[in-house]
């Protein structure tokens, strides 16, 4: 079946799978996964009742930390003697109202509504589970991208037959592969700690590291260590003391934590200099002969400003380079390029990069070439129109990569929405309208309808674009595939086909004229066109992120596009729907 052809393969298989109920091992292991430290291993995410079995960061060691002395008041009686208060510690725990369901979990970020907390409607929690450990993230589109995440930080409610916290742990992990860390650390910050399981905790700390945040350890800190005895808590108890203005208790735990280990290697140095962040003196950090980046590492040194080399960072994948974007503590020149990458993912967005770059101007040294973009970015938005097409044009076309080319179409999307349509800039009008709605400013871009040529690929994104719904000729599309490589016109003609925009009449011959076979389904056809169906429509994003799950748009199937932008038009999402049918047409 020529549906098959491509990942959609592999999104069956899954498929098939993926509704079977997964009941081997019933203990959690170290969670950090191969594909993490192996780029070309897909990362499996968490499973509920247990983790990937690959070691942590730090191993385990065979004793546990002493344990705290137990609560209580001390108050003097006299010079010779002092009395123990009992405390009623039930004074101090949340009230019914004040404590978090596991029922529903999640979080509206500002500007981003919320999906409905019946998102994923009755679908099971263990084929949920399978569909989010198996998604090889990052996918390919931007879009979609941001779907998810929206989908996956929402408040939404907890699906049958999981735990809602392991289910949390689930949404966080796949937030994490994407490069999410912001929304991860939403996410697992819904749970009040009683109700961690040992899944969430593994998934808090990779989620504290990705963060740069060794502080976010320290509330699960001492319950993850009783659950799981593994040395990464040990040395996350220290760190914690160290933070919390404890010395003496974290000098403890660190030999505690070093135990069986080389106490100078990099890990444990890194967290020694947490420690001493805190007041406990200078460690210095020396990358040679590490040959491999891990959360442990990364996290640690960011969080105390430790650069990590370049050359690290290909040996991971490039959901790091997100977090890095992500990061408060580094400075703008350090974050920049990283930025522009999770920009081209949706990790990042039109107007960030914008203050970002902004930023480095004010901050940086006249003669770098970051203040260079800067300016250039300056006049894009400022200078009279003949010298702000210039500088698009450096801008756009400087970039030696797709995807930095594509983040610098996001970066200046507003810039060229203030350009007013004019037919003398016809030359430039494509690229024009591919900044725009590169950040979904369609209005802006539909004022350009009468400066592209038909049959560019200005008219191709306008015509997905346009929200209003008329129809394509047949004819107009045949101009269109006439000039357009063939991968491309496949996908201007899923789009279309998924967002209605064809006459029924016309699709069959259509497909069979650009060979795409509309009519042959698998189990993820039938499994993301049934969720449309129920509109239930986070189950439809996760699905669609299935379907087109890769780093680049190359190997994305036609069949895969028009499914996903017919079920996510159906579940009301057109808006995204549009921008991911464009997106095709930019990034091909």
């Amino acid at each position: 079946m020529k549906i098959s052809r491509t990942r959609l393969a592999f999104a069956a298989v899954l498929l098939a799978g993926a509704a079977l109920p997964v009941l081997a091992q019933d203990r959690p292991e170290s969670l950090l996964p191969p594909g993490f430290d192996q780029p070309s291993t897909p990362a499996p995410a968490p499973q509920a009742t247990r983790a990937p079995a690959t070691p942590a960061t730090v191993q385990p060691t065979g004793p546990s930390a002493p344990s705290e002395a137990p609560l209580g008041n001390e108050t003097a009686a006299d010079d010779s003697q002092a009395t123990v208060a009992p405390v009623d510690l039930s004074k101090y725990e949340l009230p019914e109202s004040a404590k978090r369901s596991l029922d529903r979990i999640g979080f509206s970020a500002a500007a981003n509504p919320a999906f409905p907390t019946k998102a994923f409607g009755r679908s099971d929690g263990r084929y949920l589970q399978t569909l989010m450990r198996r998604l090889d993230a990052p996918v390919a589109s931007r879009w979609l991208s941001i779907v998810l995440r929206r989908a996956l930080q929402s408040p939404i409610d907890t699906p049958a037959n999981i735990n809602g916290a392991d289910f949390a742990a689930e949404r966080a992990w796949l937030l994490l592969r994407m490069g999410e860390s912001i929304a991860a650390r939403g996410v697992v910050q819904d749970v009040d700690t009683e109700n961690y399981t040992p899944l969430l905790f593994r998934v808090g700390m990779q989620v504290a590291l990705a963060n740069g945040d060794p502080g976010g350890m320290c509330s699960i800190a001492d319950p993850a260590s009783k659950e799981l005895p593994d040395r990464g808590w040990a040395m996350a108890k220290a760190m914690c003391a160290g933070l919390g203005g404890e010395p003496s208790k974290a000098a403890d735990l660190l030999r505690e934590g070093r135990r069986g280990s080389d106490a100078g290697s990099i890990d444990n140095l890194l967290a020694e200099k947490v420690v001493g962040a805190a007041g406990r003196g200078a460690v210095t950090i020396e990358w040679q002969g590490i040959t491999q980046l891990t959360a442990w590492r990364w996290g640690l040194a960011t969080a105390t400003g430790v650069a990590v080399p370049d050359a690290l960072y290909r040996t991971v994948g490039p959901q790091v380079r997100y977090w890095q974007a992500l990061a408060p503590t580094l400075a703008s020149r350090d974050r920049a390029q990283a930025a522009e990458l999770a920009a081209s993912q949706g990790v990042f967005s039109s107007a960030g990069l914008v203050e970002l770059y902004g930023e480095i101007e004010q901050e940086e040294d006249a003669g770098s070439a970051l203040v260079a973009v800067a300016r250039d970015l300056r006049t894009a938005y400022t200078a009279a129109v003949p010298d702000r097409i210039k500088a698009l044009q450096t801008l756009w076309n400087e970039p030696e990569s797709q995807r930095l080319r594509y983040a610098r179409l996001v970066m200046t999307a507003r810039a060229a929405a203030g350009i007013v349509p004019d037919r003398a800039l016809s030359a430039d009008a494509d690229q024009l309208v591919a900044s725009m709605l590169s950040a979904g400013l369609d209005t802006a871009a539909l004022g350009w309808r009468d400066v592209v040529a038909r049959g560019s690929d200005g008219w191709a994104m306008l015509a997905l674009a346009d929200p209003a719904g008329g129809r394509v000729a047949a004819g107009d599309f045949e101009s269109y595939r006439g000039s357009a490589e063939a991968q491309k016109a496949q996908l201007v003609f899923a789009g279309l086909a998924g967002l209605g925009k064809l006459n029924r009449s016309d699709v069959r011959q259509m497909a069979a004229t650009v060979k795409v076979d509309v009519s042959g389904s698998n189990g993820w056809t039938r499994a993301i066109d049934a969720a449309a169906r129920r509109g239930d429509a986070g189950t439809v994003a996760l699905l669609a992120a299935v379907g087109m799950q890769s780093r680049g748009w190359g190997p994305v199937a036609p069949e895969a596009l028009l499914h996903s932008v017919a079920a996510l038009r159906r579940v009301g999402m057109a808006n995204y729907a549009r921008m991911i049918a464009v997106e095709a047409v930019t990034r091909i």
